[in-house]
């Protein structure tokens, strides 16, 4: 993922669903559209609520990369 691209990071590593999600929101809603953001998550049920929430949301994942005991997510507002 490109540090440019990147506006705000939220690590939720650690914590199991629905909290990850929960924070993405709360994030999600206090940022401007067209920011992204990097999401750290260590919960594998993040690989099927973070996508979900997106889509219902209109919020766009960018990308989802599997990187050793993490997730990372990068996910732009809309």
């Amino acid at each position: 993922m490109t540090n440019k691209q990147v506006t705000h990071r939220l690590d939720v590593s650690g914590h199991k669903c629905p909290l990850p999600v929960m924070r993405l929101r709360r994030l999600i809603n206090k940022i401007k559209n067209g920011e992204f953001i990097e999401l750290k998550a260590t919960d594998p049920m993040t690989l099927i609520d973070v996508p979900n929430y997106c889509r219902e949301t209109g919020h766009e994942m960018v990308n989802m990369t599997e990187v050793n005991d993490y997730i990372l997510y990068l996910v732009k507002k809309c």
